[in-house]
């Protein structure tokens, strides 16, 4: 629930808690000194009273206790029924807000477009969430642990609980209007049902699965995934690379995507750059003047990369390129040209 829902809910709880307490000290007392009974037995007929259950007192009451039995009966009443009134509103307010809350999600999800699904909430899934935050690109997050969605329940993210190898689940994330979905489960097995899934629904969506075991990459491929990472090998490999070239790899590091502060390097189509048509180059382009980002890849039409490209390369429709920069001056190529991703 909500943090100021809860306080105010537990405040009210407190003071109904608190009441009630007050309230057993009070007849308490009230029947050892009136009528002289044991703390045992006015601690009965206190509970007797406050409950109204009908039982007969421990000893016949005189004049004074039967007021105070009156007095103790009337406040037990109101304070009874203010206690319980409180429980039944907080445990109706919280179905309520539960349910309004999965709907405002929901509805966030339907209007969301060319976004990114996350099947998984592990470390690789929140790895990748933490990334796409950090671009700015809208991702939903399939999870079917519960006290996983609650623990990181933020409102900047949207959660569809279920499990991700049903399609009603991915269509509830909106996979036919998904750009991209990582599958980041844990079993080959469940990447390899959800990749086949997703295929089926979404012909031109790009799907990027993890696997744990080698022999399950053709499998993934075959079913329909343009993208296996096995982050075991990666690990190891990388692990390896700072034996052998270690400074190189602490350089490459340093290019990693961690938060907004960090980014050093972005990927940008061409149509986002040029407002006219026909061929350009990287040298009309002039990055480096207007933004001090430095052209250091080039994605063509094909998929094919270039490294390091020549100035006068003629940057084709549907192509891409990499650039690299200080995280100012990719701010800067964002805002030069209203890149929005």
């Amino acid at each position: 629930m909500n943090n100021s829902i809860i306080k105010f809910f537990r405040t009210k709880i407190y003071t109904a808690i608190l009441l009630l307490v007050i309230i057993i000290i009070i007849g308490v007392s009230g029947y050892m000194m009136i009528s002289g009974y044991s703390w045992i037995d006015a601690f009965y007929m206190t509970v007797i009273t406050m409950t109204t259950v009908g039982f007969g007192e421990v000893v016949p009451l005189d004049d004074q206790s039967k007021i105070f039995t009156i007095f103790l009966i009337l406040a037990s009443v109101v304070i009874v029924g203010y206690a319980v009134s409180i429980i039944t509103e907080y445990i109706l307010s919280k179905n309520n807000f539960e349910e309004l809350k999965h709907k405002k999600m929901q509805k966030k999800i339907d209007n969301l477009k060319n976004h990114v699904i996350i099947c998984g909430y592990g470390r690789n899934g929140r790895q990748a969430a933490n990334k796409l935050r950090a671009h700015n690109r809208s991702f939903v997050i399939i999870e079917k642990n519960k006290e996983v969605v609650d623990r990181f329940d933020l409102d900047d993210i949207s959660f569809v609980m279920g499990n991700a190898n049903e399609d009603e689940v991915l269509l509830q994330a909106g996979v036919d209007r998904a750009a991209c979905l990582i599958s980041a489960l844990p079993s080959d097995a469940d990447n390899l049902f959800v990749v086949l899934s997703t295929r089926q629904l979404n012909k031109s969506i790009n799907i990027i699965s993890r696997a744990s075991l080698e022999s399950s990459y053709d499998k993934l491929k075959f079913a329909g995934a343009n993208n296996v990472i096995l982050p075991d090998k990666i690990g190891g490999d990388h692990m390896a690379s700072l034996v052998v070239v270690p400074g190189l790899m602490e350089f490459l590091d340093n290019l990693s995507i961690v938060g907004k502060s960090n980014i050093n390097v972005e990927e940008v189509a061409v149509e986002k750059l040029f407002s006219s048509s026909g061929l350009k180059t990287i040298k009309d382009l002039d990055l480096r003047k207007k933004t001090g980002c430095t052209v250091i890849g080039y994605k063509d039409e094909n998929g094919e990369y270039t490294v390091n490209p020549e100035a006068e390369l003629e940057l084709a429709k549907n192509s891409k390129i990499i650039v690299l920069g200080r995280p100012e001056q990719i701010n800067a190529l964002n805002s030069e040209y209203n890149i929005d991703y």
